[in-house]
């Protein structure tokens, strides 16, 4: 069995019209939908969110000795060798699940895509799948999960994206081999716990012990599962797939997502991190940062709702809904989309944080989304003295924004240029539009036939000079980002 589908993902990369390798995948282009969309949900839940403590992690870190998560579970659920991360299956019943619900909830929150994690580090799948029976329809809540989603959020008109994070399985949860836990046990092909490596002590490019040809090969199958069965618009892969042993495999599996997309009259989109695929081939992804300027090519950020985990747990630590909407301008404003992650809780329910949130961006998105949605990026991204960090894992705080700091962006007929802190006394001031003695030399050299605020019915006064484009208002208030929509002649 595994041969024959091995020879069916060579038939159908050897067909094209893509071919597994980079000068053909570097004919991929963005989907429209995808660049139109800025705003998308990703969502981590799983056997993780059963016991909703550390972090998303927690699978392999229950298993090093003498740690936090060692310590917790050990007290609340005993011995590792007589309760394992397996019997974390039973307990999964997804009980309150209504994916329904899911759907109207992230409607509502004006995303446009939506990325489950369809395998997590820890090997279990929220799928039906006929590789390994350690899935969430064959076990846990018997339930095809990422199916039940796709249907609900088609329904609502969201794009359906998934991801994998199975790369790292090859070593994560390696450290139960170290003393008496029940990951000592026999293992083969399909196995949760399969197969336990050693984990690399350095996390780069050529790490070793490499991952060998069966896992390597696993790995492929329960990717094109994952194509074959669902069909994703977008399809993210986590880290470690950039190491140099997975490399002929992610060509032939991009080939072969293409391609069978193509075949489906489909758009299709794989989203990557740290130069895992050749640049061009995919989209840019950024974890828990941003660039610092407007980028020429099109990328996304990923990033949680709360900063010290992907899935639910017991000790979260919420960003608040304006910071995800600046978060949001900023990123739009430079090129990019910004991909939102909630975590449920394991059974099911979506937290009332990560409601809150949803609630709070969704409700200015009703107001403001004309200057975010298809938009496009301006001559220049940004206006002020606040200087963004630029980077992965940048995110842990917030900029404190000033009453100079803006943000543009283009659509249509119309400069959207957003104000990140509104003024008190209602006077703002655009100096990317000020009028020169030499016109030649003046960044902006439209003219301007109105300017309106959005959300707000008065009628602001404006003039621009050669200190720039200067805006009265009297009435409007806000605590939250305010957009001035300039429209031209």
């Amino acid at each position: 069995m595994v041969q024959e589908q091995l020879k069916e993902i060579d038939r159908v990369t050897k067909e094209g019209p893509f071919l597994p390798e980079w000068d053909s995948l570097a004919e991929f282009q963005v989907p429209d939908w995808f660049r139109n969309a800025k705003f998308g949900i990703f969502i981590h839940w799983g056997l993780y969110s059963i016991p909703a403590h550390g972090n998303e992690w927690y699978s392999r870190n229950m298993y090093i000795k003498g740690g936090e998560e060692w310590e917790y579970h050990r007290k609340v659920y005993g011995d590792q060798k007589d309760f394992g991360y397996k019997d974390f299956i039973p307990l999964f019943k997804a009980e309150k699940f209504d994916p329904a619900q899911w759907a109207q909830i992230i409607k509502e929150s004006g995303a446009r895509y939506v990325i489950p994690v369809a395998e997590h580090h820890d090997g279990f799948q929220m799928y039906k799948s006929r590789i390994s029976k350690f899935n969430a329809y064959d076990m846990g809540p018997h339930r095809d999960i990422l199916g039940e989603l796709k249907q609900e959020f088609e329904k609502q008109g969201l794009r359906f994206g998934t991801s994998s994070h199975r790369a790292e399985h090859w070593f994560f949860m390696s450290h139960g081999r170290e003393f008496d836990s029940d990951i000592c046990e026999p293992m083969k092909r399909g196995d949760f716990y399969w197969p336990a490596r050693p984990e690399p002590d350095h996390m780069d490019l050529y790490s070793r012990p490499y991952p060998d040809r069966e896992y390597l090969e696993d790995w492929l199958l329960r990717t094109a599962e994952l194509i074959d069965s669902y069909m994703p618009e977008v399809l993210y892969f986590d880290w470690w797939i950039q190491h140099d042993a997975f490399k002929p495999y992610l060509k032939k599996l991009m080939a072969y997502y293409y391609n069978r997309a193509a075949q489906q009259g489909k758009t299709a989109a794989v989203c990557y991190k740290h130069d895992a695929f050749m640049f061009g081939s995919g989209i840019v992804d950024m974890e828990r940062g941003k660039f610092a300027d407007v980028q020429h090519f099109y990328w996304q950020t990923d990033t949680a709702a709360a900063r010290n985990s992907w899935c639910y747990t017991d000790n979260l630590d919420y960003k608040s809904g304006r910071e995800i909407i600046l978060n949001l301008i900023d990123i739009v404003s430079k090129n990019g989309n910004l991909l939102l992650n909630i975590g449920p809780k394991g059974d099911g329910s979506i937290p009332e944080g990560d409601r809150k949130i949803l609630q709070e961006v969704g409700a200015w998105l009703n107001v403001n989304g004309e200057g975010i949605y298809g938009s496009r990026s301006w001559k220049k991204a940004a206006e002020g003295p606040t200087e963004e960090k630029a980077g992965m894992f940048t995110d842990q705080s917030c900029p404190v924004y000033t009453e100079q700091d803006f943000r543009f962006t283009v659509k249509g007929g119309c400069l959207y240029a957003f104000a990140l802190k509104y003024p008190e006394n209602g006077k703002l001031v655009l100096r990317s539009f000020r009028e020169s003695e030499d016109f030649q030399k003046d960044l902006f050299q439209g003219i301007i036939e109105d300017i309106s605020i959005l959300g707000f019915s008065e009628k602001p006064e404006w003039h621009r000079d050669r200190e720039g484009l200067h805006i009265t208002t009297k009435t409007v208030k806000s605590s939250l980002p305010v957009t001035v929509k300039i429209r031209m002649k």
